[in-house]
């Protein structure tokens, strides 16, 4: 956001793209299967699975990458808009 001539105007700075679900499915790993895993809740891991995610809880994030057998990379991905 930055103040021009007294205008707020708001940059668009791209979005962070959640693949987790995609990288779930290419392993077979359920979200029942996730929740069992990693002892989080069904609703936690659906949320993690659709990509619907408002603050990232690093020790979820670390028990999926765990689970999933993979990186940080395997599963977020920054998109610049253009």
């Amino acid at each position: 956001m930055e103040n021009i001539n007294g205008l707020i105007v708001l940059k668009d700075y791209g979005k962070i793209v959640f693949r987790i679900g995609e990288v779930m499915d290419k392993k077979g790993i359920s979200r029942n299967k996730l929740c069992a895993l990693t002892g989080i809740r069904f609703e936690v891991a659906d949320r993690y699975y659709k990509g619907n995610i408002e603050r990232l809880d690093i020790d979820v994030f670390t028990r999926i990458c765990c689970v999933l057998n993979c990186n940080t990379g395997d599963l977020i991905e920054y998109r610049k808009d253009e």
